[in-house]
């Protein structure tokens, strides 16, 4: 977008609301928001509305975490250190509000659940796109995961976009290299478009620096932090799932728990784990 268009828009939505005050209400469109949330099932049963608000907000969460994300990147390669830390602070943070959510949802029984559960038909959170771009954003990329979403379809086009685009730990990498430190040549030219795998050398300077640059091993703490931080999230969700539905199928046909028990553990940065033992 040129920064023609984005004067355009703007002048466009001031002229909108010429001769009306700016409100609370009017510039966070409060009514719009408060008119998403659409129960199906009949009465509606109770419990529906907490479940669509909770989704919803994930979504918010998600939208804001990847474009903390983008930013953070930004930042690494820009040689922004300390500004990278603060974002990456935000992120965990927003990290620990989603967690927290599942102790909201959780008091939701399986019979309220079951109550309006058929009404979801083939929806399921498998679906958010969102979620998957926070996951290519991080390096955990699966070409399966894209065909989940028609190619026309604006999440669709944003995952394929994300394949082919660096992720976080490549920026932390070109951060290295702009600070003259020897990052492998085949890491900095890698395929982006496949997950990210250990490097022997890589490992070795890694040690190096939480040996001799504070900066750079906090910013490996921070990333490590990430990592867990996501896990945390998977490891909440599955038991909350768990626990409302037991073993039964996902909405949608997804395999439901067995599915997500196998996303737990994945290491995304390998790297930094694998030197935990040297340090």
């Amino acid at each position: 977008m040129t920064d023609t268009d984005g004067k355009a828009r703007g002048q466009g939505r001031e002229g909108e609301r010429r001769g009306k005050p700016l409100t609370y209400t009017s510039y966070l469109k409060i009514n719009e928001l408060l008119d998403l949330q659409q129960p199906l099932s009949e009465g509606p049963e109770h419990d529906e509305m907490l479940f669509i608000v909770i989704h919803q907000v994930y979504e918010l969460w998600f939208k804001q975490i990847n474009h903390e994300v983008d930013f953070a990147c930004q930042l690494l390669e820009e040689d922004e250190a300390e500004d990278s830390l603060a974002t990456l602070k935000r992120i965990l943070t927003i990290l620990k509000i989603m967690v927290a959510q599942v102790d909201v949802l959780e008091t939701m029984t399986p019979v309220s659940f079951s109550s309006f559960r058929s009404r979801l038909e083939s929806a399921s959170g498998f679906q958010s796109a969102q979620f998957r771009e926070f996951e290519f954003r991080l390096g955990w990329k699966r070409s399966a995961m894209v065909e989940h979403h028609p190619a026309d379809s604006p999440g669709g086009k944003r995952l394929r976009a994300l394949v082919d685009r660096p992720t976080i730990f490549d920026s932390f990498l070109r951060f290295l290299a702009g600070r003259d430190y020897p990052v492998p040549k085949e890491l900095l030219e890698r395929d982006v478009s496949q997950p990210l795998v250990e490097s022997t050398e890589l490992q070795e300077l890694l040690v190096r620096l939480y040996r001799e640059d504070h900066l750079s091993s906090t910013i490996c703490e921070r990333l490590v932090d990430l990592d867990e931080g996501l896990q945390e999230w998977r490891y909440r969700h599955v038991k909350m799932v768990e626990r409302t539905i037991g073993a039964k199928p996902g909405t949608g046909g997804s395999e439901g728990v067995a599915y997500l028990r196998r996303t737990l553990f994945q290491p995304l940065f390998p790297d930094l784990w694998a030197i935990r033992s040297r340090l």
